[in-house]
């Protein structure tokens, strides 16, 4: 009994013994040498991280070449009135310059320009044509009698 009783007892114990090792390797062995997609997931993870610095440096430079553009557009617009209060002839035309420059500003109403009073007027056939003979907009143009 007693040799019946080593006969499975010994290889109980190996095997509990090789559960432990096989587990304590398989728990250090993954991390000296990954598997295939370990490594994939490492190179997607450094190409999202790449990808993040990428935007975050775009964003970056948009922001400051917005600035600049600001910084350009409202150097223009002092350039711009203050030649027009230098250049301009009289107080009128100093005034809708400035006005034009900014419209948003309460300098009064703007001018508006009106069109002729006879635009009423039908637009008349200027295209050349020998005298008494029809013009290029009468019906009978270019048609043979």
């Amino acid at each position: 009994m007693e040799h019946s009783l080593l006969v499975w007892l010994l290889p109980t114990v190996a095997l509990v013994v090789g559960v432990v090792v096989g587990f304590a390797l398989a728990r250090l062995l993954p991390n000296a040498a990954p598997s295939s997609t370990q490594r994939q997931l490492d190179d997607i993870q450094q190409r999202f991280d790449n990808y993040q610095n990428e935007v975050v440096t775009h964003f970056n430079s948009t922001a400051s070449l917005v600035r600049k553009l600001t910084q350009s557009y409202q150097d223009v617009q002092e350039h711009l009135a203050d030649g027009a209060n230098r250049l301009a002839l009289d107080e009128l035309t100093r005034q809708r310059l400035l006005a034009s420059l900014h419209p948003d500003a309460a300098h009064g109403p703007r001018d508006r320009l009106t069109p002729p009073k006879d635009s009423a007027e039908v637009p008349l056939d200027y295209a050349p044509k020998a005298p008494n003979s029809p013009g290029m907009l009468d019906e009978s143009y270019g048609l043979k009698r």
